[in-house]
């Protein structure tokens, strides 16, 4: 039975290429040991550059989220610190007309329902949008969330010219402890996203940039909200304990 797209209806504007969505709804519903698919040209062509040409540089509305287990750098829809609490501002004044539209967009029913039909997961609203760069050197340990069982996390990229093979895409993993059990990683980072299914067995990462590049992207929770709240948690209070490194 083939699943059924909701179409857009901003403006008549095309925003999600959802024909190369659902084309990996299969393979994200049978992938182990966590669901997740990898989808290019996600977003349509004239609407993803205006996103990409108006990506926001690093400057003081971003935060250093650098430890031991990460150099990064991100940044809050509003500004500052993301908090993965569901608190997201309306609008952010600091971004193009492009990007706030864009974001409305993830907000709409249309986009919640296509992204519901595609996975399986029933998720009905979005919990947080950040913008988050790397830079040489930049990396993030392999790590699990597990915020909850109806948490799915899309890493959406903006970044040309990407060879192939390069570190710096989230790459998924079989063993938490041993970067060397990856499966999959991004290699095309130009308008493309992974979509995976948080949980206990959701270990992704980035694997260290040698180069003097930058890889931008964004990184949306969408997750399932209740009468009693979110069936996740906040994901920022579940500090993994790293072993020796």
């Amino acid at each position: 039975m083939k699943t059924e797209i909701i179409k857009n209806n901003m403006a008549d504007k095309s925003i999600i290429n959802w024909d190369n969505v659902f084309a990996q709804s299969s393979t994200f519903k049978k992938n182990t040991p966590c669901k997740f698919a990898f989808v290019e040209n996600f977003i349509e062509k004239s609407f993803y550059q205006k996103l990409y040409d108006t990506y926001p540089k690093i400057d003081e509305t971003w935060f250093d989220g650098s430890n031991i287990t990460k150099s990064q750098f991100s940044r809050s829809w509003g500004g500052g610190k993301p908090k993965d609490v569901g608190i997201i501002p309306e609008n952010d004044s600091y971004l193009s007309k492009e990007w706030n539209e864009f974001k409305c967009y993830i907000e709409s029913d249309e986009f919640i329902q296509n992204i519901r039909n595609f996975s399986g997961v029933p998720v009905n609203k979005l919990k947080g949008f950040s913008f988050t760069a790397y830079g040489k050197g930049g990396f993030q340990l392999p790590h699990i969330h597990n915020t909850g069982p109806h948490t799915l996390i899309m890493m959406i990229y903006f970044t040309k010219n990407w060879n192939h093979s390069d570190p710096g895409g989230t790459y998924i993993l079989t063993d938490v402890d041993d970067e060397s059990s990856i499966i999959f990683e991004p290699y095309n980072l130009d308008n493309s996203t992974v979509i995976f299914h948080d949980g206990p067995n959701a270990a992704h990462g980035v694997r260290q940039i040698t180069k003097d590049v930058e890889r931008n992207a964004i990184q949306l929770y969408l997750e399932e909200k209740t009468d009693s709240g979110w069936t996740g948690y906040d994901s920022s209070k579940n500090n993994r304990e790293l072993k020796d490194i």
